[in-house]
């Protein structure tokens, strides 16, 4: 099982493996404050796809399928989410504000696609 959790909300035990998955470091967290596992900084959108985007709800779709294309070339990165996965739940975390549109949603939804043997598009 995959979930997602912006990284400032209150960390729950059954939260599993949890993964950062942004490219920046959140802003106002010391490292040693954040309950992580492990950093995949290289599994973020590019930083041109991210300032691109802007967080702007109508290039929503089209930031999807750019960065799912990113994401075809980030297989490692990719599968050691999908390794942690088999063995238990993994929660991806991210500092964005919006909740429903930034690179967790997205990356989750792609790892699902991955996962059912679908082509992410």
């Amino acid at each position: 099982m995959i979930e997602i959790k912006r990284i400032y909300d209150e960390e729950k035990r059954q939260s599993g493996y949890r993964v950062l998955v942004d490219r920046i470091w959140p802003r106002g967290l010391k490292k040693e404050d954040v309950k992580a596992d492990l950093w995949l900084r290289d599994v973020a959108p590019s930083s041109e796809l991210r300032k691109w985007f802007g967080h702007d709800q109508d290039k929503w779709p089209e930031f999807k399928k750019r960065y799912f294309r990113e994401l075809q070339g980030k297989k490692d990165d990719i599968n050691i989410i999908l390794e942690k996965e088999r063995r238990g739940k993994v929660t991806l975390l991210f500092g964005a504000k919006d909740v429903e549109h930034n690179n967790a949603v997205a990356l989750k939804e792609y790892l699902e696609k991955k996962r059912r043997g679908k082509r992410a598009a």
